[in-house]
């Protein structure tokens, strides 16, 4: 079918283009703009918008599709609001072609021509809200393509009395049984202010516009109470009305009357009063109304065009509600009669309906609505508080805590209050200089924490801001009566209410007493009880732990044999397991709420996991707003949400999650979350609306009425975000860079990052997300039935093959309106395939389209095989441009000043101008294993530096967990790709002074050359050099011709390059992070499988092999350089043998091992290189020493993972200083940076406990999440209290030992009978005792196969307290061996049972020389050094 066009013209003459839909037919009348982002069915047939066009700013529209017309009960229609659609047109940005929905019956283009009601979409919505917001109401008329624009008049509505037109000609009577009789004034009324009459037992006789009211006895006229319904238009034209009204109202003793809207306007022109029209009028489901008398303020839906003006009410009214926004009048009530109205709906069909309660109000005849009393508390102010961290990053808690804690500590600074903050984490924003006044870099236990309390003295403290780590240290405290015998007040959320949440079995039972209704489960406190549980619910069931974080230790079950092991292995973490009943295929639902210590109460986003449930929401992709919800739904939900966090008591923010029934509207509650979380950092950023600040005001019992809206800094903080885009979330899973790991997905988290991509189209979304996420694809089917990391590759691939929506649902359970979207994606890539011999060939169009649905310019090249800069050409040349939109919490309704920014396709106009010159700099986008929140920390102080300079700034990056995405770090946040199109892109609308590539890790690397090709103004080292370094062939070649040793090497061309290098060998891609695809090669069979892996790896880029030297020294070397010359060097030395990749390896700063004549030496090759390579500001040598020999392994010409840990313990800010060299100011030279008298030991964190199978073992590429750092006198001290920050426990008597070589039995000796004299009980395996003739327990005399089953018991009864466990296996090599071995199950189960595990010779020897050094054994001599002062390392 062809696509008609039409316009929608302005009495203005501005007009916007579109696709027509609904009946072909042009109409003229009044365009307004309406902000709810559900509810288009009621929206519609709303009689108060009887000849409007009515513009929605939500720009996906029509998702649900239209219910069928059925009566309800009373005889009222069951989903809309009259009989009929009264608004005149609809415009929008995006019609959904495929609605999904239980309840759908048509499509809402079907519905619109059946009832002669053209509508416009593919307009800038945008664009169009903002020019009413600015003019005002405008005149408009939609013109069909082909008619005359002159043949169609403009036609005001306000001219005429339009409440003539909708009012019925009859009375009629709904409920006749009914005790109260209400007689209704019809100006428009809907069918839910009838229906809630007759809910409550009301006899409703609705009468038409000019009824006669005199009493005179006739049973039509005899009532108890009147009410005057809403309607369209100017009230003045209701003059028959108002005289009806008069003779009721101005009486001695007046009957009850309730008008709502229009009714509220009327009764004031009955007293008095005057009403004027406003310059655009209050539409949406968001508007935040005070109500006089508690400062109490609801969330109100409306839809009116004229107002009150509160200063003609005579003598005897008064003001009953006030918008927080405009501070127009909302309601008058008279001060002792029962008369009074309000300008919202408090009955609205589509949005909110808290106020609903002014019906029972009304019908008990109470003269004032004060039913909101609140006992008011006092607060007394803290004037210092505590802040617990979360301490290393680890699957399930990452960055969104450094984000959420940088933000508390600036709330309370803010407040002119004092912070300490405890966290171990040396990489976070938060425990840099010049946030909180103190910070302890401790492990976040019970112990050290009672020690800080003590010596601060604290009189608050904040547990919500560091996840689980924070929230289960701060219970304890609790418990122990620690936080009361120091008088410290948990401030924001109460431990009742947070242990109320956590405990599942208390959860359940407070949930009862509010009746609502909890997924069936039970918990257990044993195996047995478990597996009786389960078989109550009756398989499949789900098991999880208690008190645990990312779903550890949870899976499902289909029978017994799977849920003892499952079980089994969850007693290993926790004391209490919840066996829940299967709900695998249901939606699942998450609302983030807000609630005061004064009971106001706001949601702040909706999110929809696209993924059903049975997939951990950390595991799922998750599109905000929800897609595929109506009206009903997501105010039920949003109003559940508002009464459970009531009930709990929670104050701050928090997080419940549902699951819905997709056949139906039966939902269970699965969890709430009582403190800020991943879905809290994702909805902050989705919304604008900064939680984890909020929080912690709310949280000093500030109420949120009070607080501004940052974004806008006009309205209240006590609102509900109006979206008018949409957000997507994909997980980032890095499940390649371990052996033996389970790639499934389900109830346990995996991925170690995410991303978030904003477009104005689900599809445009999605796509970017997908890019930010970076991975490629094959087709399998069986991943569709059993999820993996790949998951949503396959379905695009099962598309592109052909497969249809409806079996993709059966496969996957992934709603309809989802499958619908990926598919007009793969139906345009094939689109695009046509045109594959000559891309000028494709229409514009075709082009602008593939542009909207969110696909790159590289790859439509490859759809149309060509190059990404010829399509960039001809994009440039057919004017096909992105445009800048802000994200500005309001949908455009009150002008923001916003620098919160993203680029789509689906715009006219950018909503910013571009007039100073910026510095641009790049973050690090999605963390994955190798870069995290250290590459935040240099980004994040590279602009705080260059904002120090003067310098204007702009940030771009799109990781929701991150504080550099954060708008208030930045002049402006461009929250998009970090690719070469959106750079460039960005590049040529800002004109910027320049861009900075070295602070964002490895990711803004890549796109160096691309840029400098296009003459982009590059600040700092020249691409040229940048790709020297990256380029391993390049940096060789360099290495050797200016005569600096490296390890022999060979440029991969044939097998022969091995003769020359010899095994074992390293393979070496360019370009990568994290060691991605390095190997270490000891045959040519090994040598086969990892060089096809590094050739797919890096592709464009060269391969290197090099020798592999065992038994090494590696030292990390961390320095700023200014045009060649080196201005500040930092050294580190790994504890591990070079073969661990650096990322994984113990690090020591200042350095303890090395010789004065080395550390000249080290001095001497940085020189030298810096000056090679022309550096201008960061870089990062890593070499490698043996046998007096100094060889160089590689350089980076960027920041490194060490530049927060050597910074903060060694005393200089090399991201600071190095900022200044970028951009030409005179720094004095630092020279090598000898630190200040301490030593610090960064020690990784690793997460294979949720990483089901993974092998435990260290090689050359990177496998930890994240790392902590703790300092000390000396290095035992600092890497014991690292160890212990990385939840390790100090063993307390049996120690098993499995130690692979004869070489590492020897070299071990020593450090056993250290062991032995310290009196643990020391076990071995068989092979371990044979080697070498040791003190050891025997076990029993039975041969060596009982004796591994042995080992297998003794590790399941948690009889070790620390496994050493050193493999026989070539170190730094990842072989997988085809069986199974002993070692690798005795790794395995470690982990699996939460037993620490050493993996490492020489960590073995420094923990043993820690335990040796006595500062480990009792708890007592910690508590005095302590107190001598030892323990305490403070960055004031």
């Amino acid at each position: 079918m062809l696509l008609k066009m039409a316009s929608l013209v302005l009495e203005d003459g501005t007009t916007f283009k579109g696709r027509l839909f609904g009946a072909v037919s042009s109409v003229s009348g009044e365009v307004v703009f309406q902000t709810g982002m559900v509810g288009y069915p009621e929206a519609l047939t709303d009689p108060s918008y009887k000849s409007q066009i009515l513009t929605l700013t939500y720009p996906l529209i029509g998702n649900y599709g239209v219910p069928k017309d059925e009566d309800g009960e009373f005889g009222l229609s069951k989903w809309f609001e009259s009989s009929k659609i009264h608004a005149a047109a609809l415009i929008v940005g995006e019609l959904s072609e495929n609605p999904s929905h239980w309840s759908s019956a048509k499509s809402l283009d079907q519905w619109l021509r059946e009832q002669g009601i053209p509508g416009l979409e593919g307009v800038d919505t945008r664009s169009l809200t903002k020019k009413i917001r600015e003019k005002g109401t405008m005149l408009g008329k939609l013109v069909v393509e082909g008619t005359s624009a002159n043949d169609i008049p403009f036609d005001n509505p306000d001219t005429r009395n339009l409440v003539k037109e909708v009012s019925m000609k009859e009375p009629k009577v709904f409920n006749p049984e009914g005790t109260v009789r209400i007689t209704a004034i019809d100006c428009g009324i809907k069918y839910n202010q009838i229906r809630c009459f007759c809910q409550r037992g009301a006899q409703v006789t609705v009468a038409p516009w000019d009824y006669p009211l005199d009493s005179n006895g006739e049973a039509w006229h005899y009532f108890d109470g009147l009410f005057i319904s809403n309607g369209p238009g100017n009230p003045e034209y209701c003059k028959e009305t108002v005289e009806n009204i008069q003779k009721v109202v101005c009486v001695e003793n007046p009957k009850p009357v309730f008008g709502i809207c229009l009714g509220h306007q009327l009764l004031s022109l009955v007293i008095g009063a005057k009403t004027y029209k406003m310059k655009y009028g209050n539409r949406g489901h968001n508007q935040p109304c005070i109500h006089k008398g508690t400062n109490r303020c609801f969330i109100t839906s409306q839809n009116h065009g004229f107002a009150v003006d509160p200063k003609t009410l005579p003598e005897a009214w008064d003001v009953l509600f006030t918008n927080a926004n405009d501070k127009t009048s909302e309601g008058i009530v008279h001060n002792h009669k029962p008369l009074f109205s309000v300008q919202f709906h408090p009955e609205h069909m589509a949005g909110p309906t808290d106020l609903v309660g002014l019906f029972d109000v009304f019908l008990d005849t109470v003269k004032d609505a004060k039913e909101g009393k609140t006992g008011k508390t006092a607060f007394v102010r803290p004037r210092k508080v505590l802040v617990l961290g979360s301490g290393g990053l680890s699957i399930g808690q990452a960055g969104e805590f450094d984000y959420s804690g940088s933000q508390a500590i600036k709330a309370l600074k803010e407040e002119n209050i004092q912070t300490v903050l405890i966290n171990p984490n040396i990489a976070t924003v938060q425990t840099s200089k010049g946030l909180a006044d103190k910070v302890y870099f401790l492990p976040i236990t019970p112990e050290y924490v009672t020690q800080v309390i003590k010596n601060e003295r604290p009189d608050g403290v904040l547990l919500t801001f560091g996840g689980q780590t924070a929230l289960n240290c701060g219970v304890e405290l609790t418990k122990q009566g620690v936080l009361e015998k120091y008088k410290v007040r948990v401030l924001g959320t109460p431990v009742t209410s947070i242990e109320m949440t956590e405990d599942r079995k208390i959860f359940v039972e407070k949930m009862e007493e509010i009746n609502e209704h909890v997924a069936p489960s039970e918990a257990a406190m044993s195996v047995e009880q478990a597996v009786a549980a389960a078989e109550r619910l009756s398989y499949p069931v789900l098991v999880r732990s208690a008190f645990a974080l990312g779903g550890l230790g949870s899976g499902f079950a289909n029978n017994r044999e799977e849920m003892i092991t499952l079980v089994t292995q969850a007693f290993a973490h926790t004391s209490q397991v919840l066996v829940d009943k299967s709900l695998k295929g249901w939606k699942e639902i998450e609302y983030e709420v807000v609630r005061d210590a004064y009971d106001n109460c706001v949601t702040v986003c909706n999110m929809e996991n696209i993924d059903p449930l049975g997939i951990h929401t950390g595991e799922s992709i998750v599109v905000a707003p929800s897609q595929t919800l109506n009206d009903y739904e997501y105010n039920m939900l949003r109003n559940t949400a508002i009464k459970v966090i009531r009930h709990l008591g929670i104050v701050g923010e928090c997080n419940i999650q549902y699951a819905l029934n997709p056949e139906s509207e039966q939902y269970y509650i699965i969890e709430v979350n009582a403190r800020l979380s991943r879905s809290s950092a994702l909805a902050s950023k989705a919304t604008g609306y900064p939680l984890a600040y909020v929080a912690a005001k709310l949280g000093l019992g500030i109420p949120l009425p009070m607080l501004k809206n940052s974004v806008t800094n006009s309205t209240t903080a006590n609102f509900e975000p109006s979206l008018d885009y949409c957000v997507v979330k994909v997980p980032r899973w890095d499940l390649s860079k371990f052996l033996r790991v389970s790639t499934k997905i389900g109830s346990s988290m995996k991925s170690v990052g995410e991303v978030m991509a904003i477009g104005r189209s689900f599809e445009e979304a999605f796509q970017k997300a997908l890019r930010m996420v970076d991975e490629n694809c094959v087709f399998l089917q069986q991943e569709l039935q059993t999820p993996t990391d790949k998951r949503i590759f396959v379905l695009a691939a099962a598309l592109h093959a052909g497969y249809t929506v409806d079996r993709l649902y059966e496969l996957t359970k992934i709603d309809h309106w989802f499958l619908h979207k990926m598919k007009n994606i793969t139906d345009h890539e094939k689109l695009l395939e046509a045109y594959n011999r000559d891309e000028s060939a494709m229409p514009p169009e075709v082009l602008r389209k593939a542009k909207q649905l969110g696909f790159s310019d590289k790859q439509i090249a490859q759809a149309v095989q060509s190059t990404e800069l010829a399509v960039r050409k001809l994009r440039r040349d057919w004017k096909i441009l992105p445009a800048v939109k802000q994200i500005d919490t309001v949908a455009a309704e009150w002008p923001a000043h916003t620098n919160y920014l993203y680029l789509t396709y689906h715009g006219l106009e950018s909503d910013v101008v571009f007039e100073q010159p910026h510095v641009v700099v790049i973050g690090s986008g999605v963390y994955r294993i190798g870069s995290s929140v250290e590459f935040d920390w240099c980004a994040v102080g590279c602009i705080m530096e260059l904002r120090k300079m003067g310098y204007k700034t702009i940030m771009v990056n799109y990781n929701p967990e991150t504080v550099s995405t954060d708008y208030d770090m930045c002049d402006r946040l461009y929250f998009d790709e970090i690719s070469f199109e959106v750079v460039m892109d960005i590049y040529e609308m800002e004109n910027p002074e320049g861009i900075i590539l070295s602070m964002g890790g490895q990711l803004p690397n890549n796109i160096a050359m691309s840029l400098h090709r296009q003459q982009c103004r590059i600040l700092g080292t020249s691409p040229e050099f940048i790709d020297s370094a990256e380029n391993r062939f390049k940096f060789s070649r360099m290495l050797d011709t200016i005569g600096i040793s490296q390890p022999r090497w060979k440029e991969l061309n044939t097998k022969d390059t091995l003769e020359t290098v010899g095994y074992p060998c390293l393979v070496r891609p360019s370009y990568v992070l994290s060691g991605a695809a390095m190997n270490v090669a000891y045959s040519d069979s090994d040598m086969e499988k990892y060089l096809s892996n590094a050739v797919a790896v890096s592709k464009e880029h060269p391969v290197v092999i090099s020798k592999f030297i065992q038994e090494a020294k590696e030292i990390d070397v961390d320095a700023v350089a200014c045009d060649g010359v080196v201005i500040a060097i930092a050294v580190s030395e790994h504890v591990e043998n070079a073969g661990v990749h650096s990322g994984d390896a113990t690090l020591v700063t200042p350095p303890q091992d090395i010789n004065q004549k080395t550390m000249e030496r080290i001095k001497m090759i940085v020189y030298a290189i810096g000056q090679e390579l022309q550096v201008t500001g960061p870089f990062n040598l890593q070499l490698i020493a043996k046998d007096d020999q100094l060889k160089v392994i590689e350089c980076n010409v960027r920041v490194s993972r060490s530049f927060p840990f050597v910074s903060k313990t060694l005393g200089v800010d090399l991201v600071a200083l190095a900022t200044g060299v970028i951009l030409g100011k005179e720094v004095e030279a630092v020279g090598l940076m000898k630190g200040i008298g301490i030593v610090g030991v960064k020690v990784p964190q690793f997460s294979f406990s949720r990483l089901a199978g993974a092998d435990v073992v260290l090689g050359v590429e990177m496998t930890s999440t994240g790392e902590v750092a703790c300092f000390g006198e000396n290095r035992y001290e600092a890497y014991l209290k690292a160890m212990l920050s990385t939840g390790f426990k100090i063993p307390k008597k049996n120690i098993l030992l499995t130690i692979g070589t004869y070489k590492s039995k020897s070299e071990l000796l020593p450090t056993v009978q250290t062991l032995e004299s310290l009196g643990y009980n020391l076990y071995a395996s068989l092979g371990t005792v044979m080697a070498v003739d040791w003190p050891f327990e025997e076990e029993s005399d039975c041969p060596s196969k009982d004796k591994q089953r042995n080992i297998m018991d003794y590790l399941e009864e948690n009889h070790f307290d620390l496994v050493v466990n050193l493999s026989m296996r070539n170190s730094g090599g990842r072989r997988l061996s085809s069986f199974v071995t002993k070692g690798y199950r005795t790794r395995r189960m470690a982990i699996d049972y939460s037993v620490p595990l050493i993996t490492d010779i020489k960590c073995t020897k420094l923990f043993v020389q820690v335990s040796c050094d006595k500062l480990t054994l009792t708890t007592q001599q910690i508590r005095n050094e302590f107190i001598n002062g030892l323990f305490l390392k403070v960055v004031t």
